[in-house]
């Protein structure tokens, strides 16, 4: 759904301007990308009024999308299946509460896999040259590290999926 309609706004956006110095299948990308986000979130933020957990979600997509861009992570191939998972991911969370021991277990796991795994798989994802990839790591374990301190369940969660989705094993 989200390739098909980003293919045809591509296709109309050339025609409307031919000359325009991208091409189809670089504007339909872009338009993924951005359909990808507004789809999630809006779908997020009206399952949230439904579950009354609108101030939840807004910190979980937004904790999950910061340290997402400082750390990288795995990429659904599919972008109809990014939209799901994103959507069924930031609703879970929202309804999951965690005392102070479980956020502090949290956040150590998350730690502890960004010092692993960080940054990975950005490297085609962002135009930031390689030899800045170690202060990424840095920047994504003292944001993780910031919770420690504010102690917020739902930031824990959103931090820690992110964390996974960095593992990177190579099978040989």
């Amino acid at each position: 759904m989200v390739d098909n309609l980003a293919l045809s706004i591509a296709k109309r956006i050339k025609n409307t301007v031919p000359n325009h110095p991208s091409s189809v299948n670089v504007l339909k990308y872009a338009l993924i990308v951005i359909l990808n986000a507004v789809f999630g979130v809006a779908l997020s933020l009206l399952i949230s009024i439904l579950t009354d957990k609108t101030s939840e979600v807004i910190v979980i997509i937004l904790s999950f999308a910061l340290l997402r861009q400082l750390s990288g992570g795995y990429h659904i191939k599919s972008s109809d299946g990014c939209v799901i998972v994103s959507v069924l991911l930031f609703t879970a969370l929202s309804l999951i509460s965690l005392n102070s021991t479980a956020v502090i277990v949290i956040n150590s796991c998350s730690v502890l896999l960004a010092l692993f795994f960080a940054p990975s798989k950005i490297d085609k994802q962002s135009k930031i040259p390689k030899k800045y990839f170690p202060y990424l790591k840095i920047v994504s374990v003292l944001l993780i590290t910031i919770n420690f301190y504010l102690q917020y369940s739902t930031i824990a969660m959103a931090f820690f999926v992110q964390c996974i989705s960095l593992i990177r094993l190579k099978m040989t």
